[in-house]
């Protein structure tokens, strides 16, 4: 695995999760989210570049059922708008239970749905962060480019 920082991305209607590894690739943590907005690539893009991220990570989300939804595309718009503006790669992640999976932990650490929802985001973000790495550390790379996930709805 390619030494270097990844960053992640949950993109959702009002807000966009954002979590960031270390160089190693071994602990993610959580940064501000970002209020969507018309700079909210401007602002993901400040982000990539004060971190010096090697790999972009954008949550895909498909529904149970596999099928596409508003979100869907409105990730996979989102990506390519940030692909238009960065030279760092981006790998599109399913995923499916991710804000599920952030809140059972959040719950476990003694979080309410309530006292959540500040970061809520950021925690779905580390969720897709935490998927990409499990795979990276399997020697595959994670995810789709945002070509082949376009391409898998047709």
């Amino acid at each position: 695995m390619q030494k270097g920082r990844r960053i992640a991305f949950d993109v959702g209607a009002a807000r966009i999760g954002v979590a960031l590894c270390d160089p190693d690739g071994i602990l993610s943590s959580p940064l501000p989210r970002i209020e969507r907005k018309d700079d909210d690539v401007e602002r993901a893009l400040s982000y990539i570049v004060e971190h010096e991220v090697v790999a972009i990570y954008v949550g895909l989300p498909i529904s149970l059922d596999g099928k596409w939804t508003r979100s869907t595309f409105d990730s996979l718009y989102f990506a390519q708008e940030l692909e238009d503006v960065t030279n760092v790669r981006i790998r599109m992640i399913d995923e499916r239970l991710s804000t599920r999976a952030a809140q059972a932990n959040l719950h476990a650490a003694g979080r309410t749905i309530k006292s959540s929802k500040d970061v809520i985001d950021s925690a779905s973000a580390m969720e897709i962060l935490e998927r990409a790495l499990d795979v990276l550390k399997l020697g595959r790379e994670a995810g789709k480019t945002t070509e082949a996930a376009e391409q898998s709805n047709v």
